[in-house]
């Protein structure tokens, strides 16, 4: 028992009472009895420290929880505007893309942005499946036409050959002049022809892909085609080994070839350079003439059908139709650099994974 306390109750306590063989066992009854309360006193105390502590953590977790969903909502909010501003739509649902979005407005706003979408891309898939139809349609009338036109084209043209043997001696200089211009042009309808379909039909290869040196492909380009005296090729040293479509690439890079030497035929010194860009990306290419330039009024435009100098009488108009759409079909782009006079560089990027 506390010995300040007991001494008090002894002090009040007459000589008799002070004495009493049960005073003993009263004052151990009092002890026991602070005993208890203190204990009391002490496991509630520890109670409410194990209390305060964990309220503070579940405090500190629902703060930080809070926060978490302000920032979703936020972010919500930000990409719903962004999609919105995509659609070129102030507003959408009756909720203008200005307000300030709470939990349920925002539910209410991404289920139905789900539902648009849902029928967008109902619609995207109707009109893609309609493009491939009529793609399709393309591709097998500019097939057909190319057959029809071209089996009496090559008739005449033999029929001509043939006279032209045969008759000579009784043609005029004249006549026999007329009937090489009648094949020259004949030759060109049939260039004319064979390139409008390779453009229409112009989509999906199923051609593989094949690893092989540019370098060696340029090469054996230039083989093929008319190439002057006066025109020299030069090729970049760091040329690569590419895995890519080689007839594509072919395609591609004879017409830019034919396009570069007619630019550079008159002149006395011709040069081609052929350059590579080594990029992560796209397999970077260039081709430089030090031909005649395209003048600026017939730059705009020229990769579009039929579009073509003036003075490229022998062109179809179709060459850099082709390579652009080359480019594009793999991810990439071609355009130019010209000064007149000073020649012409063309610039083609293609993705390498595309």
């Amino acid at each position: 028992m506390h010995s300040l306390l007991k001494r008090q109750l002894r002090k009040h306590l007459s000589s008799d009472l002070d004495k009493h063989p049960d005073m003993e066992r009263f004052l151990e009854a009092i002890d026991k009895s602070y005993e208890n309360h203190d204990e009391k006193l002490s496991m509630l105390h520890r109670a409410s420290k194990i209390s305060s502590d964990e309220l503070y953590d579940a405090n500190s977790k629902l703060q930080t929880e809070a926060l978490q969903q302000k920032n979703i909502l936020v972010s919500l909010a930000n990409a719903i505007r962004s999609l919105t501003e995509n659609l070129n739509e102030e507003e959408l649902f009756g909720q203008n893309i200005k307000d300030e979005f709470n939990a349920e407005n925002l539910a209410t706003y991404i289920s139905n942005l789900a539902t648009k979408v849902s029928e967008m891309t109902a619609e995207k898939d109707k009109l893609l499946k309609s493009l491939e139809n009529q793609n399709q349609s393309l591709n097998n009338y500019a097939q057909m036409v190319s057959h029809d036109l071209k089996s009496p084209i090559r008739n005449i043209n033999a029929l001509m050959s043939w006279i032209m043997d045969d008759e000579k001696e009784k043609f005029s200089d004249a006549s026999k002049e007329n009937c090489s211009l009648v094949s020259q042009n004949l030759g060109k309808m049939d260039k004319l022809i064979t390139g409008i379909l390779d453009h229409a039909t112009m989509g999906e290869t199923k051609e593989h892909r094949v690893s092989f040196d540019v370098g060696d492909v340029l090469k054996e380009i230039v083989q093929t085609i008319y190439v002057p005296e006066n025109i020299t090729f030069e090729y970049a040293d760091n040329l690569p080994q590419m895995l890519f479509e080689r007839a594509r690439l072919e395609q591609l890079f004879m017409n830019l070839f034919t396009n570069a030497v007619t630019a550079t035929e008159n002149v006395e010194k011709g040069v081609i350079k052929i350059d590579y860009e080594p990029d992560e990306v796209f397999w970077k290419f260039s081709v430089a003439d030090n031909g005649k330039g395209i003048p600026e009024n017939h730059q705009e435009g020229i990769f579009q059908m039929f579009k073509k100098l003036e003075t490229a009488n022998n062109a179809t108009g179709i060459g850099l139709a082709i390579v652009k759409k080359i480019a594009v079909l793999y991810e990439g782009d071609v355009w130019l650099e010209s000064m007149e006079n000073e020649g012409t560089t063309f610039f083609i990027t293609l993705k390498k994974n595309s």
